[in-house]
């Protein structure tokens, strides 16, 4: 039988812009794993890693993490967030502004070795600019700096909200790369939450898809993303790599597709975007 080190079951009313929803979770997610949990904005998606670190607390059920019990309703079990072993990395830096990127991953840390914060600044291109504050990084230099911090504190889990959503998208690219390494590296087991399916695919050994309030489907990216059709209809998520007017060719998993839409649709696309068609069998 496979070990888990997270098993999750928690309902938790949250608000959303349909109105309020009851969320429902129960994931297992085994030790060093790399497992997103997928979906539009405004499912739930957030407000399960917030849930694990301890910031928002479930209406009820149980959190569990290596046989330890985080939270359990019935038994008025509720771990502090400091007391968790975690790293967690937000959509916005949360970095210090008087530190500089040496003394980031020292205070996170302050017994990591001189290796692990030279392997740190190597994995994550900072090594040149150890000695600067926030103020003299770029964006995607800051959330390097983020990223990193948070591996070095070498968490239980790692905690990752759409860390890469404001950054460009080459900068993108490079940093889930980066991530990757990290997270094989440092052995961590890391929640990411995501909408953006090629992130997915890439980073991914597993994936939770929710939405209404429940997980919807699960498995490994391939078989999520890359299903036959087979019902009446099918969900295909690509990204826009050309606008003509109304055509807009759509990549998915190296597929071309060539979909024809409204003229008030093709006004609010743009290339690069993410995109959902819908595929109906006559």
């Amino acid at each position: 039988m496979e070990k888990f080190l997270i098993e999750i079951q928690v309902r938790k009313k949250i608000h959303t812009s349909e109105g309020n929803k009851m969320l429902e979770i129960d994931i297992q997610i085994p030790e060093h794993e790399f497992v997103t949990v997928f979906g539009k904005s405004g499912v739930g998606k957030t407000t399960i890693l917030r849930m694990i670190a301890g910031l928002t607390y479930p209406d009820s059920g149980t959190i569990k993490v290596n046989d330890e019990i985080w939270f359990d309703s019935k038994a008025k079990i509720n771990l502090k967030p400091q007391r968790r072993n975690i790293g967690f990395v937000f959509q916005d830096y949360a970095l210090f502004p008087n530190m500089t990127v040496k003394e980031h991953l020292l205070f996170a840390q302050p017994t990591i070795s001189k290796l692990d914060v030279s392997a740190l600044l190597d994995v994550f291109h900072l090594k040149g600019l150890c000695n600067r504050k926030p103020a003299k990084l770029s964006g995607g230099q800051q959330q390097r700096l983020a990223v990193a911090r948070a591996f070095a504190r070498k968490p239980q889990i790692l905690l990752l909200d759409e860390p890469l959503s404001a950054l460009d998208f080459e900068t993108r690219l490079i940093l889930q790369d980066e991530i990757f390494l990290a997270h094989k590296n440092f052995k961590a087991t890391t929640l990411l939450v995501s909408h953006d399916v090629e992130e997915v695919t890439k980073l991914s050994d597993f994936v939770y898809v929710i939405d209404d309030g429940k997980i919807q489907n699960q498995g490994k990216p391939k078989d999520i993303f890359n299903k036959n059709l087979s019902d009446s209809s099918q969900k295909i998520v690509g990204k826009v790599i050309k606008i003509e007017r109304n055509l807009v060719t759509l990549r998915s998993d190296d597929t071309d597709i060539l979909a024809e839409v409204s003229n008030e649709q093709a006004n609010t696309i743009n290339v690069n975007d993410f995109v959902t068609i819908t595929l109906e069998k006559f």
